[in-house]
Parts: structure tokens; C-alpha cells; sequence
């Protein structure tokens, strides 16, 4: 059996890294995508990124899951998956998360990696913060979530936004024990 990731996209700027995710996913062997995409997320991409149609964007995807169907096997922990990651995660998702509101099928799958103790990375994209995100990005800290803010890593010298996305997507690939050629690693 492959080994089952679930991709959340929410409605934080910054799809370019998910639908990154889902591009260099498709090509690792052993490996299929389960996507959830978010009603705001579909917004920010025709704004984003116009040249990526919806469905061009699910068709990077192993499965795609409706993110209004909670009857989904994603919602629930008998379904096995590897984890997930949530890529970009909006402040609005993040905060369900930390109070453990599963009302949409993204919120629910992040729930359920936390509860069954599967591998839960949240790629936050927001700035400046305000105590509330420091206290929500605390708590899901607390419960097992891993967050992996987009910060650009100068010292790689990136030369395109592409090498900086590439850099975040390989941090979140490495904390699954995917192997990546995205950046050199230092020394």
C-alpha cells in the first residue's frame, strides 16, 4: 500500500507552496497526495496564480477531497495516512485547529492527525502577528503540530521566488522522511 499524505490548502497567501507540494509529490514513488482545498484557497489562487486553474491544481493530486464532506474517510482516524500538511495555513485554519474545530473537512483531517498522532506540519503565512496567532501557533506546538514558517533562507543564495518556495516545500518533504533535491543542504 502507498503511503497516503493529505495536502491542505487554505485561503493564506501563498498557494504557490502547496500547489508546489502536490507537483513534486506526484513524482515520488510509493507515495499518493489526498488534496483538500479550501473555499478561500480556491479564491487566492485565481488571484495568485491565474496560469493554475482549480482543476489543473487537483489534477497535481492522487485524490481530492471536498472540503465540505465530512463523511469523507479522511475524517476519520480508521483511515490511514502518513499525515498532513497544511500549506499555506491561514490564520482562520490554524486557529480551528488550536481550539480543535474540525467544521470543514480540512479542519477535521488536521484534527485527526493530532488525535491519532500522525505527523501534523502547518506552513502559517501571516504578518505581522498578534498575540492570538502567538497563542494558537502555542497551542497546536503543544499538541504535536509542527510549524514551518516561509522564511527565506539567504544564506542559499536563492536567485527566484521559485528557490524559495522550493526551500520551504523541501523542509516540509524532509519532515515526512521524503528525500528531495529542492536545495543543497548546508556543508
Amino acid at each position: 500500500m502507498n503511503r497516503r499524505l493529505v495536502v491542505g490548502i487554505s485561503g493564506a497567501s501563498g498557494i504557490l507552496y502547496g500547489v508546489r507540494l502536490l507537483e513534486v509529490l506526484r513524482d515520488v514513488p510509493g507515495w499518493e497526495s489526498h488534496l483538500v482545498i479550501s473555499r478561500a484557497a480556491v479564491r487566492t489562487l485565481a488571484l495568485e496564480l491565474p496560469e493554475w486553474p482549480l482543476e489543473d491544481v487537483q489534477g497535481l493530486a492522487d485524490f481530492v477531497h471536498d472540503v465540505e464532506d465530512l463523511s469523507a474517510p479522511l475524517a476519520s482516524g480508521t483511515f490511514r495516512t502518513h499525515g498532513m500538511a497544511v500549506v499555506p495555513c491561514s490564520m482562520k485554519t490554524l486557529s480551528a485547529v488550536a481550539q480543535g474545530y474540525g467544521g470543514n473537512l480540512l479542519t477535521r483531517a488536521a484534527d485527526v492527525a493530532l488525535k491519532e498522532r500522525r505527523r501534523l506540519v502547518l506552513v502559517p503565512r501571516e504578518s505581522p502577528l498578534h498575540l492570538g496567532h502567538l497563542k494558537n501557533m502555542l497551542s497546536v506546538t503543544e499538541m504535536g503540530a509542527i510549524l514551518v514558517p516561509p522564511v527565506v533562507s539567504f544564506y542559499l543564495r536563492p536567485q527566484s521566488v521559485l528557490e524559495v518556495v522550493d526551500h520551504t516545500v523541501g523542509k516540509v518533504l524532509e519532515l515526512f522522511g521524503l528525500e528531495h533535491a529542492l536545495f543543497r543542504h548546508w556543508g
